[in-house]
């Protein structure tokens, strides 16, 4: 079993010096277009963010090699138009910035008024190719247990507005305040989970079907299981960790799934609980444990999610490099404890830290 996995990145167009925001990613994404690898670049709903999404890939190595290049071309251009890119959860500086026009997202900033009308999170989303619907669903209601840890591995927006929020992602605290966001709940077949979301767009809640905030969900334009919850990463080594970690969940879920193996269930409220703890400690404090509710450390739930997710990684032949991913994680610390670091330097060694530079990817390792 071989299964398909793609990244989208989001990033921050910010002015060179300052580091605020500034709308010109249109700039941006007029000068670069799908690569031969089906690598796009998308606008977002500021008109300061730009996505950047790589093609479908089978192995982590092509994955690297996507992310790096577009990386890579972005910041290349970024410097050409008088621009620079940040890769954090929220802006560390922040500025006003008008949404992209378009129709869909005018739409969404009426229904959901200055709650989106502020709204400049990055996210690292990660596709994971399944069979259909139905088994998107079904893997979907398994792995609601782990993305509390995917989260706090992927913590990388503890500043905002040049002041640190306590938190160590801050960008999931502004997007709770949407609704239909956080971990979803159980729906137990695609048939539940349509009827569910029909009747959110019916009311009124949600623009379209398409406008869920949940932070994993069958996307709704790919045969794919989509998580939405990690902050958008400094480097290149946390999006691949990502990846790697999502996409062995699935691979994992499925091979369970085949043998009869139950799942084990969380409530919804120790789920969220769960997602809060890792918003705010990411993995240098306390943690929930969502299926016992009990307090425990981050860095034991992410051993708990390597020891479920092993044989899955070795199947794929990621076990060593997620393991080398891991080690480089726990020395440097997650985005937000580098952040932090940085700005006992300074302001501009926090800007320093979150900046996408061309040569940092030629650097990157292979």
């Amino acid at each position: 079993m071989t299964l398909s996995v793609g990244v989208e990145e989001e990033f921050l167009v910010v002015d060179p010096v300052m580091g605020r925001p500034v709308p010109r990613a249109a700039d941006l994404i007029g000068q670069v277009e799908a690569g031969p690898d089906g690598a796009t670049v998308q606008p977002e709903l500021s008109s300061a963010q730009v996505e950047a999404a790589t093609g479908v890939c089978t192995t982590l190595g092509d994955l690297r090699k996507q992310l790096c290049s577009l990386r890579e071309l972005l910041a290349v251009r970024a410097r050409a138009a008088g621009v620079a890119l940040q890769s954090a959860g929220v802006p560390v500086v922040d500025a006003a910035a008008p949404v992209t026009p378009g129709d869909r997202f005018e739409r969404m900033v009426l229904t959901y008024g200055q709650v989106l009308g502020d709204y400049r999170c990055c996210a690292c989303q990660v596709h994971v190719g399944v069979p259909d619907r139905d088994t998107a669903i079904t893997v979907m209601d398994r792995v609601r247990r782990w993305l509390p840890t995917l989260l706090a591995i992927s913590v990388n927006s503890p500043l905002f507005d040049a002041r640190d929020t306590g938190y160590g992602s801050w960008r999931m605290v502004l997007q709770s305040r949407l609704p239909g966001g956080g971990v979803p709940p159980r729906f137990g077949s695609a048939a539940n989970y349509e009827r569910m979301l029909a009747a959110l767009v019916d009311t009124g809640v949600l623009v379209d079907e398409r406008m869920t905030f949940w932070v994993v969900r069958p996307s709704p334009a790919q045969p794919t299981l989509e998580f939405r919850v990690a902050d958008a990463s400094l480097d290149v080594e946390g999006a691949l960790l990502q990846a790697a970690l999502s996409r062995a969940l699935v691979w994992q879920e499925m091979a369970d799934m085949d043998a009869g193996k139950p799942a084990v269930g969380c409530s919804d409220t120790f789920a969220a609980a769960a997602l809060w703890a890792a918003s705010r400690y990411g993995l240098a404090g306390p943690a929930i444990d969502p299926v016992t509710g009990r307090q425990t450390l981050g860095i034991v739930l992410l051993a708990d999610l390597l020891d479920h997710v092993r044989p899955a990684l070795a199947e794929a032949g990621d076990l060593e490099q997620v393991r080398l991913l891991v080690d480089r994680l726990l020395a440097m610390g997650t985005g937000a404890e580098r952040q932090r670091r940085a700005a006992e330097r300074g302001m501009s060694a926090v800007l320093d830290t979150v900046a996408i530079t061309a040569a940092a990817q030629r650097e990157a390792p292979a």
